[in-house]
């Protein structure tokens, strides 16, 4: 199997993201989340990291760091294996608890930081864990905002820079609800201009024996099924049948996965989605997960 490129190099701006196996949760209490949190700080101050915006959610967790020595794979390493070794002693358990390798996207500065500051921390509100990503405890947009006391190995300034106040901040992640993902303009694990992604050409090609990037890091970023279809949603068929289209014609997920996971045979999806033509970029349907307590489960 064809292993994920990693593009390294001083100065290097990605977005991170790490799964748990199966999608089952990483993090069971709130002495897990701070256990993390403990490790990334000693990892972001050993290899000299600059991390701009985190957001820990059960499953899952997002970074968006620089690498100033070009480091990720290394600091990446030690931090899912320390927090894996300390997960395992904390709950008595043994084995991975992570998904495979972390998927990491290289971002342009210029174009896309702030977009993507804002993505992370709005992970909670297009969940439905909280109706603010302000009121969600964490991530790092509170202590952005100077709500709880920042750690120090915490960089806001660069994102604070831009606004000139952390009210105008607050307004501009506000705005980001409702928004389309990012994600549509990655090539080849790379986000940003035409020259930016011609700048890294060579290394997004693929080598000898990797003919492709594997399917579970080009779709890394995708939301999880189940948070696409909540009640409200699969209990309405005009609902669910419009969200399963827009889903496999954008191909986040198959048809084979959206069947596995309400239920319904392939077959079944595959007329829904011949029944009319898949919505267009102005049809695109609102989020309809309900609001659920920050401590809740995505």
């Amino acid at each position: 199997m064809a292993r994920p490129l990693r593009i390294e190099f001083p100065g290097a701006l990605y977005h991170v993201t790490s799964r748990g196996n199966a999608r089952e949760p990483i993090f069971l209490e709130d002495h897990d989340r701070r256990s993390f949190l403990h490790i990334l700080g000693e990892v972001v101050e050993r290899y000299r990291w600059l991390t701009h915006a985190y957001c820990l959610m059960t499953n899952h967790y997002h970074l968006l760091v620089e690498t100033p020595e070009g480091n990720l794979s290394r600091g990446m390493r030690q931090i899912n294996g320390l927090y894996t070794q300390r997960f395992n002693h904390g709950h008595e358990r043994v084995g991975h608890i992570l998904q495979g390798r972390f998927g990491a996207v290289l971002v342009e500065r210029e174009t896309h930081l702030l977009e993507l500051a804002r993505y992370v921390v709005l992970n909670p509100v297009r969940a439905g864990l909280v109706d603010s990503a302000e009121t969600y405890p964490w991530s790092s947009l509170r202590a952005t905002l100077a709500l709880t006391e920042p750690p120090a190995w915490l960089a806001t300034g660069a994102l604070l820079a831009h606004f000139g106040s952390r009210a105008r901040y607050l307004e501009f992640v506000r705005e980001g609800v409702g928004q389309g993902s990012p994600w549509a303009g990655v090539r080849g694990g790379v986000l940003g201009s035409d020259r930016f992604v011609g700048r890294h050409a060579d290394q997004i090609e693929p080598r000898a024996g990797e003919s492709e990037f594997p399917r579970r890091e080009r779709l890394v970023h995708r939301e999880a099924v189940a948070a696409l279809f909540p009640p409200t949603v699969a209990a309405d068929p005009a609902l669910r049948n419009l969200r399963i289209r827009e889903l496999v014609a954008s191909g986040r997920y198959s048809a084979a996965e959206i069947g596995r996971h309400l239920g319904l045979h392939y077959s079944t999806v595959s007329r829904i989605m011949a029944a009319r033509p898949a919505p267009g970029p102005d049809e695109q349907i609102q989020d309809l997960t309900p609001a659920t307590p920050a401590t809740g489960r995505r």
